[in-house]
């Protein structure tokens, strides 16, 4: 069942517009990493504090049908607003890849599941090394499943 609420555009104007390019065309188009070619996926979660919606682009990292949901924010020193968001209700998030959004249930992986993720991450999007080495944070990795 889709998340209900106010929508609140993110803060930066990119992500505005691929979210609305994606939704807007079923995924069609802006459905990579701007000119990296690597694919995307939209992910809507509840705000932990406004209870508004909020929409997201994150880098596809797809495994028998879950998904890996990295925190990375580029390496900074602090975790991504979206990441207290699934903490406070993981069960309040959507993913679309492809045509249509659906419901999935998240959780933090951690260990040795954690480690099989990341390495899945990293082959799906390099970068996330780099940005790992860049903090002194470690980067949480959340799987992302699909509901009933």
């Amino acid at each position: 069942m889709p998340l209900e609420g106010e929508y609140e555009p993110s803060a930066a104007q990119w992500v505005r517009d691929q979210v609305a390019e994606y939704e807007a065309s079923k995924g069609q188009r802006a459905n990579t990493l701007r000119d990296t070619g690597l694919p995307v996926i939209i992910v809507t979660t509840r705000g932990n504090k406004t209870g508004k919606i909020r929409k997201f682009a994150l880098m596809r990292v797809e495994h028998e049908g879950q998904y890996a949901l990295v925190a990375s924010m580029g390496g900074a020193p602090k975790h991504p607003a979206w990441y207290f968001n699934l903490k406070a209700d993981p069960t309040a998030v959507m993913i679309q890849d492809g045509p249509e959004p659906f419901d999935v249930e998240v959780r933090e992986v951690t260990g040795d599941e954690k480690a099989e993720w990341w390495a899945r991450a990293v082959a799906a999007y390099p970068p996330y090394a780099d940005y790992q080495a860049r903090t002194t944070r470690q980067i949480p990795v959340f799987v992302a499943t699909r509901r009933a």
